[in-house]
C-alpha cells in the first residue's frame, strides 16, 4: 500500500515492428474528472465575482433596467436626450436599421444608469459602514440616530451576501492624529511609571509630537489613501515574516478539542469526520456560501483572511519568509510514526466522504514500514530557526525526490498528524490538561508542519487539536473552524461501534507514501532544528485551567462585561502574583475595516490600578470596591470601542517606527515604545460566531479553547474562552527558566480574583 507509485495515461516503445502506444483509461478519467472539476470551480469564481461587483444590487436587475427604460423610451421618455443623441450618432460607427439603433442606444443608457446606480448604493453603503458611534452607546440602549443608521445599514445591505460581497462596501482605515494617540499612549503608561519616569517619556513624546511626527504622519496618510489597509501588510511582514526566530511557541498557536464529549475513541474515524467537515468548510469559501460575519446581525466584518485558511504555506526566507496560497488543493498530507503520505480527497469527479476518508487513514495507521534516514524528525526544521531552514530548503530540497515530496507538503489543503499517543480530559487530574494543551502547542517538536496554514492533530484515543500558524490569519477565523467541525458532531457522525457513518460508495485510493533522500549533512542541520526546538519546548511551562465555579451568566448578572471582569479578575491576579502592575496586551480584532486584522487594548489602566489596590486594602468597603470596578470596566470597554475603531495605540505607533526606518531617521520616543516588553499578554478565543452550534441544546460540545506560548521571558501568556454560561478556560503559559512565574500558581490567582471580584456583589 505505502509505496511510491505514478499513474501514466499515455505512454509508447519503438520496436522493430513499429510504434506501440498503450492508453491507461484509469488515468484519462481521473484527468477527465481533474478537468472538470477546475472548470466547475472557474465558472463558480467568476459568476461569485459578478454577484459580488455589483452587490448589493442583483446582476438580474440589469434586466429590470433595461426592461424598465425601454418601456419608457417607447412611450417617449428621453433623459437627457441620451437617447437620441446615441442614436444619431449610431450611424456613423455601424450600419443598423432605426429600430436596432433604437435598442441598442437604451441598452447602453440602461446599462450606465444601472452601473452609476450600483455604485452610488456602494458609495452610500461604505459613508453608512464608517460611522461607528454605535460602539459607544450603552448596551441596550439604542439612540434614535444609531436606530435610524441601522435601518439605512439593512436597507442598502441587500439580500442573500456572499462570503466577499461586502468587501467593496467596507470603509479603509482611517489615520489617527498623533496627537491624540501620544495623549492616549501617555494615560496608558501613567500607571507604571514614577514620576520621574513619566515626565521623561512625556518629555521625549513631546519632542516627537513636535518634530518629525508631521512628516512621518503625512507619509502614512499617504499610504492609507493608496493601499487598502495602512496596517495589515507591514503587520504581516515585519511582526510575522520577517522574524528568524523559530515560529513554534513564538508564534503558532493551538485549539483543543471539546473536552465535555467525547463522540468516538476510534483514532481513524474521528480524523476522517475533522478532515470531511473541513473540507467542507473549504467548499463553502471556494463557493462562498459562507455567510460573512455580521454584528448585530447588521455589520459585516472583512472577510479577506478566509482566502489563505487552506492551501496555503509559509516557505522560509533567508531574511524573510513569504506565505505562498495555491488555488486549489485535491490532498491532504498525513503523518504517523515518522513517515508522511500523500492522501487525496477528490477522487473521479468528486469530494470523498468520511467513510472513505476513514478507509483509507486506516491504511496509513496499519502500514507498519520504517521511516527513511531522515525523515522521523524532518518537520524539525519548521519548528527551529528560520535561516538553517532556509538554506537547507534550497539545498536539499529543491529538486529531485525531495522537492517533489515537499511540494506534496506544501501543497497539501492541509496537513494531518495521526498520534501515537493518547491525550484526553480527567476532571480529577489538573495535568492531563495541561499534558493536551502542549502536545498541541509544540508536541514533539518535530511532529507538526509548523509552516502549514494549519495541521489537524488526532490522539490515538479519538482526541483532536489543531496548530496554526499565525502570519496569514487571526485566531478568530481558525476559531469559525473549529466551532463549525464540533458544530457537525453534535449531530450523529458515528455508528454504535463507533466508526463513520454511511455507505462506501467507491474504493478510494490508496494513500501515497512519500519518499526522501536525506544526506548525512541535512540530518545534522536536521538534529541542530531539532535541538533548537527542544530548547524551546522544554522551556514552556503551560497549565489549562477549567474554571467552572461560574461563567459569563453570573458576569451578567453584575451588569459587566464579560471580558471586562475577566480582565480585572487577570489584573488583581497578577498584581497579587508579582507586586506590581505591568504593561498588558489584549488583542482587539479591527475587521470593522477592509483587511483589517488587529489592535492592542492595553488593560492596565489608572482606574484598573485604583481598583486593584482597593482589592489589597482591608479598609475599602464593598461599595467603595464596586464604584472602582465599575469605573475601570468602562475604562476598560472605552479602551476596546476605540481599538476597533481605528484608534488604537499601538498599531498607529507601529507604522509610524516603520515609516521612520524607511526614512533613514531616528525616534528616541518610537524606539522606545516598541521595546517596550508585554509581560501579561492576552486574548479572548471567540465562539459562537455562527448559529452551526447550538450551545443552548449541545451545551457540551463546546470548544476548551486554545493559547498561544508566553510574549514576554518573565511575563504570562493568557488566552480564554467564555464557554457557555458556566465555563471559562483559561490558558496560561509561562518560562519554566525565569523563576518568578509559574502557570499553576497564576492559574490559582486567577481563580481567586474571580471569586474575590463575585463576593462585591450580593448574588
Amino acid at each position: 500500500m505505502a509505496e511510491a507509485h505514478s499513474a501514466v495515461a499515455f505512454s509508447f516503445t519503438v520496436t522493430p515492428d513499429g510504434v506501440q502506444a498503450q492508453v491507461n483509461h484509469e488515468a484519462i478519467k481521473a484527468v477527465f474528472y481533474s478537468g472538470v472539476h477546475s472548470w466547475k470551480k472557474r465558472i463558480a469564481q467568476f459568476k461569485n465575482r459578478c454577484h459580488n461587483h455589483v452587490y448589493p444590487a442583483h446582476p438580474a436587475s440589469w434586466v429590470f433596467t433595461v426592461v424598465i427604460l425601454l418601456a419608457l423610451a417607447m412611450a417617449g421618455f428621453d433623459p437627457y436626450s441620451m437617447i437620441s443623441t446615441l442614436q444619431h450618432w449610431m450611424p456613423v460607427f455601424f450600419e443598423f436599421e432605426e429600430q436596432v439603433n433604437f435598442v441598442i442606444s437604451v441598452l447602453v443608457v440602461a446599462t450606465i444608469a444601472w452601473v452609476l446606480s450600483i455604485n452610488i448604493i456602494k458609495y452610500i453603503l461604505k459613508m453608512l459602514l464608517e460611522y461607528m458611534s454605535w460602539m459607544y452607546e450603552p448596551r441596550g440602549k439604542m439612540s434614535l440616530r444609531t436606530k435610524i443608521w441601522m435601518g439605512l445599514v439593512k436597507v442598502f445591505s441587500g439580500r442573500n451576501p456572499l462570503l466577499y460581497s461586502f468587501q467593496g462596501s467596507l470603509p479603509k482605515m482611517p489615520v489617527p492624529p498623533v496627537a491624540a494617540t501620544i495623549e492616549r499612549y501617555l494615560k496608558s503608561v501613567r500607571p507604571l511609571n514614577d514620576d520621574d519616569n513619566y515626565n521623561r517619556l512625556q518629555k521625549l513624546a513631546e519632542e516627537f509630537r513636535d518634530g518629525i511626527a508631521n512628516k512621518l504622519q503625512r507619509y502614512l496618510i499617504l499610504k492609507s489613501w493608496w493601499a487598502t489597509n495602512y496596517v495589515s501588510d507591514w503587520w504581516e511582514e515585519y511582526v510575522y515574516l520577517r522574524g528568524r526566530s523559530p515560529i513554534m511557541v513564538n508564534s503558532n498557536f493551538y485549539g483543543v478539542d471539546a473536552v465535555l464529549v467525547h463522540p468516538t475513541s476510534i483514532q481513524a474515524a474521528r480524523a476522517a469526520n475533522g478532515v470531511y467537515s473541513m473540507l467542507q468548510f473549504r467548499r463553502s469559501i471556494d463557493r462562498e456560501e459562507l455567510m460573512p460575519i455580521m454584528l448585530s446581525k447588521t455589520i459585516p466584518l472583512c472577510s479577506s483572511q478566509y482566502e489563505r485558511l487552506f492551501n496555503t504555506t509559509r516557505v522560509p526566507g533567508v531574511e524573510t519568509d513569504r506565505l505562498v496560497h495555491f488555488g486549489d488543493s485535491k490532498h491532504i498530507a498525513v503523518y504517523h510514526k515518522g513517515r508522511y503520505f500523500k492522501m487525496y480527497i477528490h477522487y473521479k469527479g468528486r469530494l470523498l466522504t468520511a467513510q472513505e476518508i476513514e478507509i483509507m487513514l486506516q491504511k496509513i495507521l496499519d502500514d507498519e514500514s520504517e521511516p527513511v534516514e531522515g525523515e522521523e524528525h524532518l518537520a524539525a526544521l519548521t519548528a527551529g530557526d528560520r535561516v538553517p531552514w532556509a538554506k537547507a530548503r534550497l539545498q536539499y530540497f529543491a529538486k529531485g525526490v525531495n522537492k517533489s515530496s515537499l511540494d506534496a507538503i506544501e501543497k497539501a489543503a492541509f496537513c494531518l498528524t495521526l498520534e501515537d499517543e493518547a491525550q484526553d480530559y480527567d476532571p480529577n487530574d489538573h495535568t492531563a490538561l495541561d499534558r493536551f494543551g502542549s502536545a498541541l502547542l509544540h508536541g514533539k517538536g518535530y511532529d507538526r508542519w509548523f509552516d502549514k496554514s494549519f495541521s489537524l492533530v488526532v490522539f490515538s484515543n479519538g482526541r483532536i487539536g489543531f496548530n496554526a500558524e499565525h502570519s496569514w490569519a487571526d485566531a478568530p477565523i481558525m476559531a469559525q473552524l473549529w466551532e463549525v467541525t464540533a458544530a457537525t458532531e453534535s449531530h450523529p457522525r458515528y455508528g454504535e461501534d463507533g466508526h463513520c457513518i454511511g455507505e462506501v460508495k467507491i474504493q478510494p485510493p490508496n494513500p501515497i507514501r512519500l519518499q526522501w533522500e536525506i544526506s548525512e549533512q541535512c540530518c545534522n542541520i536536521i538534529e541542530n532544528s531539532l535541538q533548537v526546538a527542544n530548547n524551546l519546548l522544554e522551556d514552556v511551562d503551560l497549565h489549562v485551567l477549567m474554571h467552572n465555579a461560574f461563567g459569563k451568566g453570573l458576569m451578567k448578572r453584575c451588569k459587566m462585561s464579560p471580558d471586562a471582569y475577566i480582565q480585572m479578575g487577570l489584573q488583581l491576579a497578577y498584581f497579587r502574583d508579582a507586586g506590581k502592575f505591568c504593561l498588558t496586551y489584549e488583542a482587539s480584532m479591527t475587521r470593522l475595516y477592509r483587511e483589517g486584522r488587529t489592535e492592542t487594548v492595553r488593560s492596565c489602566t489608572v482606574d484598573s490600578c485604583n481598583f486593584v489596590r482597593a482589592m489589597c486594602d482591608k479598609s475599602k468597603t464593598k461599595e467603595e470596591k464596586k464604584a472602582l470596578l465599575s469605573k475601570a470596566t468602562d475604562s476598560h470597554q472605552q479602551g476596546y470601542r476605540d481599538a476597533m475603531t481605528g484608534k488604537g495605540i499601538d498599531r498607529h505607533l507601529f507604522c509610524l517606527y516603520v515609516v521612520s526606518k524607511y526614512l533613514g531617521v531616528d525616534s528616541p520616543f518610537l524606539k522606545e515604545v516598541l521595546s517596550e516588553p508585554w509581560r501579561l499578554s492576552t486574548s479572548q478565543t471567540p465562539h459562537q460566531q455562527t448559529d452551526k452550534l447550538d450551545l443552548v441544546k449541545y451545551p457540551q460540545h463546546i470548544s476548551g479553547g486554545g493559547g498561544f506560548g508566553p510574549v514576554a521571558d518573565d511575563g504570562y501568556g493568557v488566552s480564554y474562552v467564555v464557554a457557555g454560561e458556566d465555563n471559562i478556560f483559561f490558558h496560561i503559559s509561562c518560562k519554566k527558566s525565569f523563576s518568578g512565574t509559574n502557570s499553576f500558581k497564576f492559574g490559582k490567582r486567577i481563580t481567586q480574583s474571580l471569586s474575590d471580584i463575585k463576593d462585591l456583589f450580593d448574588l
